[in-house]
């Protein structure tokens, strides 16, 4: 891939029976015919290019972001390149877009254009790699989504996918890219320039660079949130300290302990100028990612499972962690009511059985009360692979971004790939 041009088709909404778009530019479609800036009601298959590429833009309205998340919200968003609607079950948005400007984009929507740049050159490398992963390995993708239903147990996880029509989605499913909408920086676009060709890899090839917002403290094993297999990179590590020593003091303390403890970690701050300066403006309203509590009356839990999965265990008595991954985060999770009992697995799974949307993290530990259920919880995020906030920090005191990729996928390098 190096540095030759390369186009990336990304899917920017489905289902829809039309789209509201404002031109920002000339555009022309496949006939020849010119648009002219302006607002235009798309609702059949065009295709439109730009007639001038670099200062063209086009504006799209209700795009919905973080889909299913407690963020979820819609915005008008705007973008480079070219415009493809397609008509599925309903329509379909596609922006194609120049690979470095992509990634410029990504690492703007993720976080904030306006990081340390160090942070912004491991993410590049890093969103870089995992948007090229599953494209030179197909083979060693894993399972996609995957269900399983049997008696009085629920299986799930949400693996990486294959979208028909497009390389990769515009949401939280995908990694964020939001066009041009959260301002490009000069750092931004000097770090994707600058790590332009470069993937993180591990013997000579490239990673499946997972990512998340926080740790809480110790990061995440592959298998915990996806199908049974290890990764070698993707293995707990303390997110500051000795990641050998981290094993042994988890090993020795019990998960209360863990969870209740405010121990040093990359992710555990409370610097406000560094999160306003790193975080996108509606990350900026989740404070309590590092730890964080939750609470329940049964009634509650009783109505988010019967509501989810058209199952009424009747008054629920327990909540019983079967299973932790070895950051600490809940793998297999025994709901209990007076009429059943349900097992949860995997870690996203759980998060959305228990919330009417998810839950920050299945790091938690359960404190049964008079009056039900109190969930005391550390981390944002699924946990496998590299934590932004703590990654921010890192460059904040002057970590670079080579630092930054080993310290959380251990045994990799920062290079060129060879296929």
């Amino acid at each position: 891939m190096g540095r030759k041009s390369v186009n990336i088709r990304v899917g920017l909404m489905e289902g829809r029976s039309h789209f509201e778009i404002e031109l920002q530019g000339v555009y022309v479609d496949a006939s020849g015919r010119e648009y002219a800036p302006g607002r235009y009601r798309f609702d059949d298959e065009i295709q439109l290019v730009p007639r001038d590429a670099a200062s063209a833009a086009f504006a799209v309205e209700n795009v919905t972001i973080g889909v299913g998340f407690h963020w979820e919200r819609n915005e008008r968003q705007t973008f480079r390149g070219a415009i493809r609607i397609l008509k599925r079950q309903g329509l379909t948005l596609i922006n194609d877009v120049a690979l470095e400007e992509y990634v410029t984009s990504v690492i703007s929507s993720e976080m904030s254009a306006g990081c340390p740049i160090e942070l912004l050159k491991a993410h590049a490398v890093m969103s870089r790699s995992w948007l090229r992963y599953p494209i030179a390995y197909p083979q060693e993708v894993g399972a996609g989504t995957h269900f399983e239903r049997n008696a009085g147990e629920i299986r799930r996880w949400y693996g990486r996918e294959s979208h028909r029509d497009f390389d990769v989605c515009a949401d939280d499913h995908c990694q964020r890219y939001q066009g041009v909408t959260r301002t490009f920086s000069e750092s931004a676009s000097a770090a994707v320039q600058s790590t332009a060709g470069e993937f993180l890899l591990y013997d000579g090839k490239i990673c499946d660079a997972r990512f998340y917002k926080c740790c809480g403290g110790v990061t995440e094993e592959y298998r915990a949130a996806w199908d049974d297999r290890d990764v070698p990179y993707l293995q707990p590590r303390a997110d500051i300290g000795d990641p050998v020593e981290a094993a042994r003091q988890m090993a020795r303390d019990s998960i209360d302990r863990i969870f209740d403890a405010k121990a040093p970690a990359y992710c555990n701050t409370r610097d406000a100028g560094l999160l306003k300066q790193i975080l996108p403006g509606f990350d900026q309203e989740t404070q309590d990612f590092y730890r964080w509590k939750v609470e329940y009356t049964p009634a509650e839990i009783r109505e988010l499972i019967q509501r989810r999965y058209e199952l009424d265990l009747g008054n629920i008595v327990a909540l019983e962690p079967l299973a932790r991954g070895r950051s600490g985060r809940i793998t297999r999770l025994r709901v209990s009511g007076d009429r059943g009992a349900l097992v949860i697995e995997k870690e996203l799974e759980i998060r959305r059985a228990l919330s009417r949307s998810h839950l920050y993290s299945s790091a938690f530990v359960v404190e049964r009360t008079a009056s039900g259920f109190v969930l005391r919880g550390a981390g944002w995020g699924h946990g496998v692979g590299l934590c932004q906030i703590g990654a921010a920090v890192m460059a904040a005191a002057g970590k670079n971004y080579q630092e930054i990729l080993a310290h959380y996928y251990a045994g990799t390098t920062v290079g060129q790939a060879s296929n």
